[in-house]
């Protein structure tokens, strides 16, 4: 046990069915959630990234594995004896109670004193900004107010874990983004360990410390942001965070660490080899449509790829432009609007596609 840990899992595995139609929906999972840090569980839907949050919480127990919190097996504990809290999707308010009362229900469940009671309601009131709504009734709020209502009713009995099962996906676009704001706040105010679960990986970007990508009840991935992001692990990361541009190619040489990359229409790329990698090898090179630019259409450069320009998508702070390559494939480049800046061309024209060297990553095919 590491002493900067909040919840290490081991080994752990959860199963649904048996025999034949026994299906693992989390696979010998390993990892380290550190204290006081906004941690995210991110992947499709079916992932496991739910299962693994119950599995904290105690809403199911693991068939193989450990579960430690704070250093201590909790694999079997019943979950009220866990010093965990965890805001549901639906909120699960109850409507014929104030405010004042729903974020005093657990703490009036622990047999604390009604001084102590009144006392914490109203530091989390204040906390999440709703003092003017404590006697108001939890049917009369908003779908924002009522989230913040779950999140003081969950942190009231001051839980060393809050675990959030998509606590956002109700929220209309613009509120959902006031709340990613306001639950790193909290976050950060509280100095409680976060485990967020979610699907979006903008929000997984936006507020996590950390990120844990899953897939088919496997993490494939931990890390910053910024590393997931930057260096995804393979191709269903890179794929899955973000917009990705994918070339397929081959190696046609390595010279010490340095691979040299044949890809389509006779462009060759210098890249660092991937592991054990060898002349020949089929590989995939990544590419975010926010590295690459068009070349200068005068012709004073030298374009890496070359194609047509098929679609021009204007979004605002950006444009979109679609190139066809010679093998049918589309290209994108994600060009940031700027005042005076004039178009890029015309659907139709023929453009060439630049990006640095230090844009790329190499992936196994």
């Amino acid at each position: 046990m590491t002493a900067n840990n909040a919840i290490e899992i081991r080994g752990v595995s959860k199963f649904y069915g048996y025999g034949e139609h026994r299906v693992a929906a989390v696979s010998g999972a390993n990892l380290a959630i550190r204290q006081n840090e906004f941690f995210t569980l991110l992947g499709p839907s079916g992932c496991g990234k739910t299962t693994l949050l119950r599995l904290i919480a105690g809403f199911e127990y693991p068939q193989e594995g450990e579960l430690l919190l704070h250093g201590e097996n909790i694999a079997a504990m019943p979950p009220y004896r866990r010093p965990v809290n965890t805001v549901f999707q639906s909120y699960a308010l109850f409507p014929h109670m104030t405010v004042a009362d729903n974020i005093g229900f657990g703490l009036k469940m622990l047999g604390k004193p009604k001084a102590e009671i009144d006392a914490r309601v109203g530091d989390m009131l204040k906390l999440v900004r709703m003092e003017q709504f404590a006697k108001r009734q939890t049917s009369q709020l908003s779908g924002g107010q009522q989230q913040r209502v779950a999140l003081a009713r969950a942190l009231a009995p001051q839980p060393k874990v809050l675990l959030l099962d998509e606590p956002l996906s109700a929220l209309d676009y613009k509120l959902r983004k006031d709340m990613q704001i306001e639950l790193k706040r909290l976050q950060t105010e509280t100095g409680i360990t976060f485990v967020f679960v979610t699907h979006d990986q903008e929000e997984a970007l936006t507020m996590s410390d950390r990120i844990a990508v899953m897939s088919s009840g496997n993490i494939l991935q931990v890390g910053s942001p910024r590393d997931i992001y930057d260096t995804p692990a393979n191709r269903f990361v890179a794929d899955f965070i973000g917009e990705t541009n994918f070339l397929k190619g081959r190696i046609s040489g390595i010279d010490g660490g340095t691979a040299s990359l044949a890809l389509p229409a006779g462009a060759t790329l210098l890249a660092p080899a991937p592991e054990n990698a060898k002349d020949g090898d089929e590989i995939t090179v990544m590419v975010r449509p926010e590295h690459a630019r068009l070349a200068d259409a005068s012709g004073g450069e030298q374009p890496i790829l070359s194609g047509s320009l098929a679609n021009i998508i204007y979004l605002g702070t950006d444009t979109y432009l679609n190139v066809t390559l010679a093998d049918g494939e589309i290209f994108t480049v994600r060009q940031q609007n700027r005042p005076g800046e004039t178009s890029a061309g015309n659907v139709g024209d023929t453009v060439g596609v630049l990006f640095p060297p230090g844009a790329i990553r190499v992936l196994r095919a």
